[in-house]
């Protein structure tokens, strides 16, 4: 017997198999996080049939939906069997509509217990958007400094420890500068970025505070959460700092990674032409070519970055300093910190209720 769930109960499911049998691009555009795409029907396909719809009728388009889908639902039911030991299968479509629901009847007859997700992704995707609605329900610790101070490792160590760390420049597979998407890739959608986010959010229920590098409003093309953005702006300030050589040495590691990345600065260095002048962009790619990394990269922060961003490379009147000379020091020191100002996790009890959107109707 078929079974439907809510975006709530979905949530509540430990390692559950979510299935989206929506088409590719469908898929691409946004999905739940961790969710594998097996479509129904592919993007050619759907295609056509949404023509038979528009031009013809309903009635004809089911049909050849019928068509083109049972001619592949074995194959279909062997990929999802092979995902289904002893974990809850969820399926989903757009809606939650007759392309889920009609795979579902076929799985249930083969004796896989199937859930089905009551609205679909649409319904997710409203519950994605309506916790960004309301005010943010975290304190924000924002970690502030120059290019190269090392904030990304401080954040990545935290997590590690099991901290409350939301490293958005991860999520959005973006380091937020001209040269961010250096070695990095493709972004991921504006929808998908959302969702990432909120299901590293949900992960933190314990606490009542998050830690972020400072961003702007947008990482590479894609847009902050409101609602996020106005919590970072009056967040807990915490600045990091080091000397430029040590800075420099960072850079290196984290961009001078192949002869495509050496390629990549060099583009991304012409987009900065009107701020650093004909005559520094040329000795800038003329360092790279002679493979002067750690002198570019410090020519490149003191003729650019720092001037951008301006924080102080000293101690300064922030509601917490830390030298980033030493990594494990400089976690030692945050963590004594976050623990005497933040505190431990706490126990969830009733203060999610507060926030959640309320249980979706269809």
């Amino acid at each position: 017997m078929l079974q439907e769930i809510t975006v709530e109960e979905l949530l509540k499911l430990e390692n559950a198999v979510l299935i989206d049998v929506r088409s590719e691009n469908e898929f691409s555009q946004g999905t739940i996080p961790g969710a594998i795409n097996i479509p129904l029907f592919t993007n050619e396909e759907r295609k056509e049939i949404g023509t038979v719809y528009n031009q013809e009728s309903a009635k004809q388009a089911m049909e050849l939906g019928l068509k083109i889908a049972g001619g592949k639902l074995y194959t279909l039911y062997e990929q999802i069997n092979r995902l289904a030991v002893r974990k809850p299968l969820v399926l989903f479509c757009w809606r939650g509509g007759l392309r889920s629901k009609s795979l579902a009847v076929v799985l249930d007859i083969m004796g896989l217990h199937v859930l089905r997700l009551s609205g679909g992704y649409k319904a997710y995707r409203r519950h994605v958007v309506r916790f960004f609605e309301e005010k943010f329900p975290y304190r924000v610790v924002v970690l502030k400094g120059n290019t190269g101070t090392g904030k990304t490792e401080i954040l990545q160590e935290l997590k590690a420890q099991g901290y409350p760390v939301l490293d958005l420049e991860s999520l959005a597979n973006h380091r937020g500068s001209v040269f961010g998407s250096i070695g990095l890739g493709v972004q991921p959608s504006q929808k998908q970025f959302e969702s990432l986010i909120y299901h590293e959010l949900i992960n933190y229920q314990e606490y009542d505070y998050i830690i972020v590098e400072c961003e702007s409003s947008k990482i590479g093309k894609l847009n902050l959460p409101r609602s996020l953005v106005e919590a970072m702006r009056e967040g807990t300030e915490i600045l990091i700092y080091d000397t430029i050589e040590s800075r420099a040495d960072r850079l290196v590691r984290q961009y001078i990674l192949s002869s495509e990345a050496i390629s990549e600065l060099k583009q991304a260095l012409v987009k900065l032409k009107k701020y650093l002048g004909t005559t520094n962009l040329n000795e800038l790619v003329q360092m790279l070519e002679k493979q002067e990394y750690h002198e570019f990269a410090v020519r490149l922060m003191s003729t650019y970055y720092d001037k951008l961003y301006g924080y102080p490379n000293e101690e300064q009147d922030y509601e917490f300093c830390i030298n980033n000379k030493n990594l494990e020091q400089s976690i030692s020191k945050l963590k004594d910190f976050l623990d005497k100002n933040f505190g431990l996790p706490k126990s969830v009890k009733d203060r999610w209720c507060l926030h959640w959107p309320e249980k979706e109707q269809y």
